[in-house]
C-alpha cells in the first residue's frame, strides 16, 4: 500500500523497520538478517516437517542469503506434483452459494456496497498450513457482511506472491466468501526491484504469460479463487504498464472454464498504485490514468486518500463503462486505530440515499494485534471483533446504527449499511458455535484435548448478526464462551437478569421444514443460574411460532439434549420455509441466568454415519527428545459419504482418547505426539464427521517409536 507519512516516520532511515504483526503494515521488507518477529501468544519454532503456508517470488531471487526461517523459492519453477506440502495447503471445501435476507435494520440495504478486507492472519513466512497450538489467533468469523477476503502479505525478505493456506478457504467457502492471495511488488523504499515487476508480466513465445498461468494453477491446485494483484515498484514505462495490463486480463481470462464454477475465471482486484504510464501514482479514485486495469479486473481497491468529489467521479466512470460503481472498493486503512478510525462514512454509503462505492478493510485483525497482552484470549477477541462488525452496542437490529440517532458514534459498522448473507438454505444443518480455536477440545461436554489450538477450517457457520434480541426487559449480555463447550473449543453464552422473556435469533436462513423435520439442542445452565425455560423460537412465513424445549434446573446439573419436532408441530403453518431461528428464554422467578447453548441441529431424517477413512498411514515421521514425534498423515475420503472434517485423536490406557486435531482435507500434521508410559507402539484414529457431527467408525494406524 501506498507509504503514508506515518509509516515513513516509523520506519526511519532504514525503511524497513515495520514488521507484519503486530503493527505497521505487513507487505515490508525484513532487514537484512533479521527474522521477522514471533506472534503474541504464537507457535514454537518450527519444527523440520511443518508444513506452511506457500509464497514465491515471481522468477528471479533477492541477492544474498534469506533470514532465520524463510525459504526462497521461484513461481517460475513451481510444479505442484513437486509439492510436498500440497495436500496440507489444499483447500477442498467449495465455495458456497448464499443469499440475502431481509436487514434487521432500516439503515442495510441490499444490493449495493459490499466489502473487501485485506487481513494478515500471520507473517508471510512461517504460517502453519493447517493452524496451530495456541488460541491466540485471528479467528474471523463475520462473513456474512463480507463479499471478499485477501490473504494478505508478502515482502521483499520473503517473497512476493502469497496464497491463502487451507483453513482460512475453508471457512469462509462454508459462508460462500471467496479468497484471493496477494501478489505484491514492493515499493523501492520497501526492497522493491523493478526486475520482479517485470518478471511476472514476461510474455512467452505465444504472447501469453507464463506466470499468469502459474498463478492459475496456483489458484486451482490450492482451491481458492483468484488474486489481488499490487504493483507498487516504481521506475516503469508505458510498455511495462501495457503489459501489466494485458498481463491482468490475461489472467481472468484464461482461467476461464479451468475447474470454475459456472464457468467463470479468477476473481482479479487491482489495486490504484500503477497506471498506464507504467510509473506509480496513486490516484485515489477511478480516472483515464488507471481504468484499463479496472476493465481488465473484477474489481479495484482505491487507495486510502480518496474524497467525496473523486468517489463520485469513480462511479459515474464505472457505470459508463457499463460496471457496477460497486466493483470499487474505497480503501479504509483501520490497522492503527481501529473503529476509531475517522471515515467520510457519507462519501461511501450516505445514510440518507444510495451508496457511492463499496468499500475495503485494510487490516481489521487490529481487533486482536491491538489486544493488550493482560488481556489477550478467545473471548475477549471476539467481544471486540463484534464490535466493530456490530457497533459498540452489540446490536444490529438496534437505533444505535442510524446515524442520525443521538446515540450513534463516529464508527459506522458494517452492520449499519451492508446487507447480511446467510448460506442456510438445505437440511441438515448443524452448528455447536465452535469459532475455530479454543483453550481445549470437548466432546460431548467432555475434554479431550488439554491444548490450546487454532484451525479455522474447523469454524462452525456462526450467527451472523451479532446479537439480535427481543425482550421488553435488560438485554441479556450473549458471546462466545471457551471455558466449557458441548463440542469443539466454544459455546454460546448468555447470562444476566431475565426480567423480561428473552428472545435471540441465531440464524437467517431459508430452510424447508418437511413434517419429518427436527431440531436438536444441547445445552445447559452454570452454576449459580436461575432456572431457564427454553423454547425454540421459528420464524415461518405467518410469523414467529415458539416450541417447547425443556426447562433447566437452576444451578448447573451438567448438559441436556432436547429434541423437538418441529415439523410436526408446524404442521398446517403458511408456507413450507423457516426463515429464522432463535430460542426465547424466560427465567420463572426472574433471576438471572447463565445459559449455554452447546449444539443446535436441524434435519429431517437422522442420516447414517459416514464411512471411515481409507488407508490412514504415517508418510513421514521425526522423533525428537522428551517421548515426543511430529508426524505427517494422510488418508483418502470414503467414497458415498458426505464428509465435513476429518479428526485425528490418539488411544491412550484405558479406553481414553487425547485430541490430536482436525481438518477439511486429507492429510494432517501433528507437531508433538507424546508417547505414554514408555509404549512400543501408539495407535492413532482418524474418524469422519459429517454436517451433524456424527462421527464415522475410526480408521487406525499405528506409529512405532
Amino acid at each position: 500500500m501506498r507509504i503514508t507519512r506515518r509509516e515513513a516516520l516509523a520506519a526511519g532511515a532504514a525503511g524497513l523497520a515495520a514488521a507484519a504483526l503486530p503493527g505497521e503494515h505487513s507487505a515490508v521488507a525484513a532487514p537484512a538478517g533479521r527474522a521477522l518477529s514471533p506472534e503474541p501468544g504464537g507457535a514454537a519454532p518450527p519444527l523440520s516437517l511443518q508444513p506452511y503456508a506457500s509464497y514465491w517470488f515471481p522468477g528471479s531471487l533477492p541477492a544474498g542469503s534469506p533470514a532465520p526461517g524463510v525459504v526462497w523459492r521461484s513461481l517460475a519453477a513451481w510444479d505442484p506434483a513437486k509439492d510436498p506440502d500440497l495436500p496440507f495447503n489444499r483447500s477442498v471445501v467449495p465455495l458456497a452459494a448464499r443469499f440475502a435476507p431481509p436487514p434487521p435494520n432500516a439503515t442495510a440495504r441490499a444490493g449495493q456496497a459490499r466489502v473487501c478486507a485485506l487481513a494478515a492472519f500471520a507473517h508471510t513466512s512461517g504460517n502453519p498450513s493447517q493452524g496451530a497450538q495456541t488460541a491466540d489467533f485471528y479467528a474471523l468469523t463475520h462473513w456474512a457482511y463480507l463479499d471478499e477476503l485477501v490473504f494478505w502479505g508478502g515482502s521483499s525478505g520473503e517473497g512476493l506472491i502469497l496464497a491463502p493456506n487451507a483453513p482460512v478457504v475453508d471457512a469462509a467457502h462454508r459462508n460462500g466468501v471467496p479468497v484471493l492471495g496477494t501478489v505484491f511488488l514492493p515499493p523501492t523504499a520497501y526492497g522493491g526491484q523493478l526486475q520482479w515487476t517485470r518478471d511476472l508480466v514476461r510474455r512467452g513465445p505465444d504472447g501469453g504469460f507464463p506466470l499468469a498461468d502459474q498463478l492459475i494453477r496456483v489458484a486451482r491446485e490450492y482451491g481458492f479463487d483468484g488474486w489481488f494483484v499490487n504493483a507498487e515498484t516504481s521506475g516503469g514505462d508505458a510498455r511495462l504498464g501495457a503489459d501489466m495490463r494485458d498481463f491482468v486480463a490475461y489472467l481472468g481470462a484464461r482461467s476461464k472454464g479451468r475447474g470454475t464454477a459456472r464457468n467463470e475465471g479468477l476473481r482479479i482486484t487491482w489495486y490504484d498504485a500503477m497506471t498506464v504510464s507504467g510509473g506509480i501514482d496513486w490516484r485515489n479514485r477511478l480516472d483515464e490514468h488507471n481504468a484499463p486495469f479496472f476493465r481488465a479486473a473484477r474489481s479495484m481497491f482505491l487507495n486510502f486518500n480518496w474524497d467525496r468529489a473523486g468517489l463520485g467521479s469513480s462511479a459515474g466512470l464505472a457505470r459508463r463503462l457499463g460496471r457496477s460503481p460497486y466493483d470499487l472498493w474505497a480503501g479504509i486503512d483501520v490497522e492503527a486505530r481501529g473503529w476509531d478510525t475517522p471515515v467520510d462514512w457519507d462519501a461511501v454509503v450516505p445514510a440518507a440515499g444510495p451508496h457511492v462505492v463499496s468499500y475495503g478493510f485494510y487490516r481489521p485483525e487490529w481487533t486482536w494485534t491491538s489486544l493488550p497482552a493482560e488481556a489477550r484470549g478467545p473471548a475477549a477477541f471476539h467481544a471486540r471483533d463484534d464490535r466493530f462488525w456490530s457497533g459498540q452496542a452489540l446490536d444490529p437490529s438496534g437505533q444505535a446504527l442510524d446515524p442520525s440517532a443521538p446515540e450513534a458514534g463516529p464508527w459506522r459498522p458494517p452492520a449499519a449499511s451492508v446487507a447480511d448473507r446467510s448460506t442456510l438454505t438445505a437440511l441438515p444443518f448443524a452448528t455447536t458455535f465452535n469459532t475455530g480455536h479454543g483453550l481445549g477440545w470437548y466432546e460431548k461436554g467432555r475434554r479431550t484435548g488439554e491444548s490450546a489450538w487454532n484451525h479455522l477450517g474447523l469454524q462452525d457457520r456462526l450467527p451472523g448478526r451479532r446479537w439480535v434480541i427481543r425482550t421488553a426487559g435488560p438485554r441479556p449480555a450473549v458471546g462466545f464462551a471457551f471455558d466449557d463447550a458441548w463440542r469443539g473449543g466454544s459455546s454460546l453464552l448468555v447470562e444476566g437478569r431475565l426480567a423480561a422473556p428473552a428472545e435471540l435469533e441465531l440464524y437467517a436462513c431459508r430452510l424447508p421444514f418437511p413434517d419429518a423435520m427436527v431440531v436438536e439442542l444441547a445445552h445447559r445452565t452454570d452454576p449459580g443460574s436461575a432456572a431457564v425455560r427454553v423454547e425454540l423460537a421459528v420464524a415461518v412465513d405467518d410469523g414467529v411460532a415458539y416450541l417447547p424445549a425443556g426447562v433447566l434446573r437452576a444451578g448447573g446439573r451438567g448438559w441436556t439434549t432436547a429434541k423437538v419436532r418441529a415439523g410436526a408441530k408446524l404442521r398446517g403453518r403458511k408456507g413450507r420455509t423457516v426463515r429464522a431461528l432463535g430460542v426465547r428464554l424466560t427465567a420463572p422467578d426472574g433471576g438471572a441466568v447463565r445459559w449455554r447453548l452447546g449444539r443446535l441441529a436441524v434435519r429431517d431424517a437422522a442420516p447414517p454415519a459416514p464411512a471411515p477413512p481409507v488407508a490412514p498411514a504415517v508418510t513421514a515421521s521425526h522423533v525428537g527428545p522428551g517421548g515426543t514425534a511430529e508426524l505427517r498423515l494422510s488418508w483418502s475420503a470414503p467414497a458415498g459419504s458426505a464428509v465435513r472434517q476429518y479428526e485425528v485423536r490418539q488411544a491412550l490406557p484405558g479406553g481414553r482418547f487425547r485430541f490430536l486435531g482436525g481438518t477439511c482435507g486429507h492429510a494432517y500434521y501433528v507437531p508433538a505426539l507424546r508417547r505414554t508410559d514408555g509404549e512400543a507402539a501408539t495407535r492413532i484414529e482418524v474418524r469422519a464427521v459429517d454436517e451433524l457431527y456424527t462421527v464415522s467408525a475410526p480408521a487406525s494406524l499405528t506409529f512405532r517409536w
